[in-house]
């Protein structure tokens, strides 16, 4: 399984839109920058073909450190994820039955 980096990202976003590797730049990081001021006032941001990207809250917890089997108190974080849209779970399933 391969991971694309930032750079193969706007390569192909240039390459697909017919612009700049500097103007799909700009692009790409105004989206991201915007979906996370967005996170950072708590809501959410949805993309119709892709999915919904939810933020989400873990509580303060106890957990344990894995070498000395103590409790280590984890603090309480906010985090983003991507909720898949039907459609991108379609794509990725094809074989599923519907």
């Amino acid at each position: 399984m391969a991971k694309l980096t930032k750079a193969e990202v706007i390569d192909a976003v240039a390459a697909d839109a017919q612009v700049t590797k500097a103007d799909a730049e700009k692009v790409v990081n105004a989206f991201f920058e915007t979906v996370l001021a967005a996170a950072k006032k708590g809501d959410d941001v949805g993309w119709p073909t892709i999915g919904t990207f939810k933020v989400t809250k873990r509580a303060a917890r106890t957990g344990r450190n894995p070498r000395t089997g103590e409790p280590v108190k984890v603090a309480a974080s906010t985090s983003l994820k991507l909720q898949p849209s039907a459609g991108v779970r379609t794509e990725l399933n094809p074989k599923r039955k519907k």
